[in-house]
C-alpha cells in the first residue's frame, strides 16, 4: 500500500463526510424547521413518538443531530422526559437508512435496471442538476435542492473513491488478520465505539465499515461487533450536548446511552449464546454494504421492540444515576416566562428561527396582560395589579436582553433570505414590546403614586382618560394579533388606530389646558394625565412600529413606515379605518 493509495483513501474518507454534512444540513434548511416544531409538539402517544423520531432522522440522515435536538427541548422545559425516550429509539431507527443507501455502491450485474440504480451511473446526473440550480437558479428553495443533490452526489463519489482505494488491502495478510481479530465481540465492539465517537456520527461509520466490505475480508462475525460499537459510540454527541445543560437534559442523554448499552448487551448475549449451541455458519460468510445494512436495521428495529414497553425503567435508570433534587420534587422549580433558547438549536438555523418567533410571542402576551391591568387599574385602582404590571417589565427586560443575544448568534449562521428577514424582524420587534412595557411601568407608578395621595382626576379628566386607555388597548391587541398569527388584516388596521390615539392625546392636552385656566385642576393632576396619555401615544407608536415591520416583511421593498406614508396618501381603506376610529373614539373638544 503505497502513500498515493493512503490520500486516496483518506480524500475519500473527506468527500464521504463533507457530503453527508452538506446533505443534512440541506435537508434541515430546506424542511425549514418543520420537522423539528413536529418533534417539538409531541404526543405522549409512545409508538407515534418513535415513528417520528425515525422519520426525521431518516429525513435529516443524522442520529446524532435528532438526539441533540432533544436533550435541547427538555432543557428548555419543552418536552417532557417520557416523552424524549421513545423519540430516541425512534432516531435510532432512522439512522438505518443511510446505510440502505450506501448499500447501493455494491450493487453488481449486467441487468440495465441494476446498473442504473448503481450511484456510479446516476450520481452524475444529480450531480449536473445539483449545479444548474444550485449556479443558475435564484431562488432559495430551489438553491437548497441543489445543494442536496450536489451533497448526495461528493457522498456517493467519496463512497466509490474509499471503496476503490481499499480493495488492494485484500491482498495484504496483516489487513486481513486486523478484521479476523474484530470477530473478538469485545475489541469489536470498542473499535466500532472509538471511530464512532471520533467522527460523532454512527451513519458516517457506518459508511466506512462498509466501504471496507470492497476488500472481501470483513466477515459477518467481524462486522457484528463493530455495529454494535458503533451504536454506542454515537451517544457521545448527546453525552457532550448535556455538559451545562439541566438535569433533566443530562437524563435525556443519558436515555440514549443506556438505550444502546443494554440493546447491546442484550443482542449479543443472546445472540452469541445461541452461537455457542447452534454454530451460525453465517459468521464466516464475508459482508457487503447490504449485510451491513441489514444487521444495523435489525438490530436497531429489535432493540426498540424490545425496550420499548420497558421505556419507564429506563427512565427510572437514569434518574438513579441523576437523583431528583428537593425542588423538583417539592415542584419548586420556577416556570420560566419565556422557553429557553437553547444553543443547541442554532445548529438547526431554520428551527431557531421559529423558536426566536415563540419567544417574541410569549413577550407579546406579557405585554398584553399588563396593558389590561393598566386599563383595569386605571377605572378601579389594585395594587396587585400593579405590583403585576411592574413584574412583567423586569421580566421582559431579562427576556429582551437574552433574546436579543440569541438573535446576535443567529444571523452568524447561513440563513435563507426569508428567515434572514425573520430575524431582523423579531430584532427591532423585541425592542418595541421592551419599550412598550417601560411605557406601563411608569402609567402603573404614576397610578400609584395617585393612589397613594389620594388623589383622582376630575369626571370629564376620567372620562378622557378611559376613551384614551380603551383605544390604546385595540391598538395593541391589534399589534398582538398580527405579529402572532403573521395576520396583515390586523395590521393594516393599526397605522390609522394609531393616528387617532396622537389626535386624542392633543384633544386631551387641550381639555387640560383649558380646565388649568379656569382653576378645575390641579397642576400635579395635570402633569399625571398628561404622562399617561403621552406614554400611551408613544406605547402606540411602537404598536405602528411593529406592524409595520410586519406588512414590509412580504413587500418588495424592505423599508420601514413606507407603507404608512402610501397608505395615508393613497388607501380608500386607510380612510375608511381612520374615519370609523374617529366615530367609535370621538371625543367632544371642550367638555363642558
Amino acid at each position: 500500500m503505497d502513500i498515493f493509495m493512503i490520500l486516496n483513501m483518506i480524500g475519500g474518507l473527506a468527500l464521504f463526510l463533507y457530503g453527508m454534512k452538506t446533505m443534512g444540513d440541506a435537508l434541515s434548511k430546506l424542511a425549514g424547521g418543520k420537522l423539528e416544531l413536529i418533534l417539538e409538539h409531541m404526543t405522549n402517544n409512545p409508538v407515534k413518538a418513535v415513528l417520528l423520531g425515525a422519520g426525521v432522522t431518516a429525513v435529516i440522515q443524522s442520529s446524532s443531530a435528532t438526539t441533540v435536538m432533544v436533550v435541547g427541548f427538555v432543557n428548555s422545559g419543552i418536552m417532557k422526559l417520557n416523552q424524549a425516550a421513545p423519540v430516541i429509539m425512534g432516531a435510532n431507527i432512522g439512522t438505518t437508512i443511510t446505510s440502505w443507501i450506501l448499500s447501493l455502491s455494491g450493487l453488481s450485474g449486467d441487468n440495465i435496471w441494476i446498473q442504473l440504480l448503481k450511484p456510479s451511473s446516476f450520481t452524475p446526473v444529480l450531480a449536473i442538476i445539483g449545479v444548474v440550480l444550485l449556479v443558475f437558479i435564484k431562488n432559495d428553495r430551489k438553491n437548497d435542492i441543489g445543494t442536496i443533490l450536489l451533497g448526495f452526489a461528493v457522498l456517493m463519489f467519496g463512497m466509490e473513491s474509499m471503496s476503490s482505494a481499499v480493495k488492494p488491502l485484500a491482498d495484504i495478510p496483516e489487513f486481513t488478520s486486523l478484521f479476523t481479530a474484530f470477530e473478538n465481540p469485545l475489541l469489536g465492539m470498542l473499535v466500532g465505539a472509538g471511530l464512532t465517537a471520533i467522527i460523532q456520527s454512527s451513519s458516517a461509520s457506518v459508511g466506512i465499515l462498509q466501504a471496507m466490505c470492497f476488500t472481501g475480508s470483513v466477515s459477518v462475525g467481524a462486522a457484528i461487533p463493530v455495529i454494535m460499537g458503533q451504536n454506542i459510540g454515537t451517544c457521545i454527541t448527546a453525552l457532550i450536548s448535556g455538559i451545562g445543560a439541566s438535569k433533566n437534559a443530562k437524563r435525556a442523554s443519558l436515555i440514549h446511552l443506556y438505550f444502546n448499552l443494554i440493546g447491546t448487551a442484550l443482542f449479543m448475549t443472546v445472540f452469541y449464546g445461541i452461537n455457542a449451541v447452534v454454530h451460525f455458519g453465517i459468521l464466516s460468510e464475508t459482508a457487503n454494504g447490504a449485510t451491513i445494512a441489514v444487521i444495523h436495521s435489525f438490530f436497531n428495529i429489535a432493540a426498540t421492540l424490545v425496550l420499548l414497553p420497558a421505556v419507564k425503567l429506563i427512565e427510572k435508570l437514569a434518574y438513579i444515576t441523576i437523583p431528583l433534587t428537593e425542588e423538583e420534587i417539592n415542584g419548586s422549580v420556577a416556570e420560566k416566562e419565556v422557553p429557553v433558547l437553547d444553543e443547541r438549536f442554532l445548529k438547526r438555523p431554520a428551527f431557531a428561527v421559529a423558536q426566536c418567533k415563540t419567544a417574541v410571542c410569549d413577550i407579546a402576551s406579557l405585554v398584553e396582560e399588563a396593558m389590561a391591568l393598566v386599563v383595569k387599574s386605571g377605572a378601579s385602582y389594585d395594587e396587585n395589579e400593579i405590583t403585576r404590571v411592574i413584574e412583567i417589565e423586569d421580566i421582559i427586560d431579562n427576556k429582551e436582553d437574552e433574546l436579543s443575544a440569541y438573535l446576535t448568534k443567529l444571523t452568524s449562521k447561513q440563513l435563507s433570505e426569508k428567515d434572514s428577514r425573520q430575524v431582523n424582524k423579531f430584532a427591532k420587534c423585541v425592542i418595541d414590546y421592551e419599550r412598550i412595557s417601560d411605557y406601563l411601568k411608569g402609567i402603573a407608578f404614576t397610578l400609584r403614586k395617585m393612589n397613594k395621595n389620594g388623589e383622582n382626576f376630575s369626571v370629564q379628566a376620567c372620562a378622557e382618560r378611559d376613551i384614551i386607555f380603551n383605544a390604546t388597548y385595540e391598538v395593541v391587541e391589534n399589534t398582538i394579533k398580527c405579529f402572532v398569527h403573521d395576520d396583515k388584516d390586523a395590521a393594516v388596521v393599526v397605522e390609522p388606530l394609531y393616528e387617532v390615539i396622537k389626535s386624542l392625546k392633543e384633544k386631551i392636552r387641550k381639555n387640560h389646558n383649558m380646565r388649568l385656566a379656569k382653576g378645575e385642576c390641579s397642576v400635579e393632576l395635570g402633569m399625571a394625565l398628561t404622562d399617561i396619555v403621552s406614554s400611551l401615544d408613544r406605547i402606540a407608536g411602537h404598536c405602528s412600529n411593529i406592524a409595520e415591520e410586519e406588512i414590509a416583511l412580504e413587500t418588495e421593498k424592505y423599508q420601514l413606515h413606507l407603507y404608512s406614508r402610501i397608505t395615508r396618501e393613497n388607501s380608500e381603506f386607510y380612510k375608511e379605518k381612520l374615519a370609523e376610529y374617529q366615530k367609535k373614539y370621538y371625543m367632544i373638544k371642550e367638555f363642558e
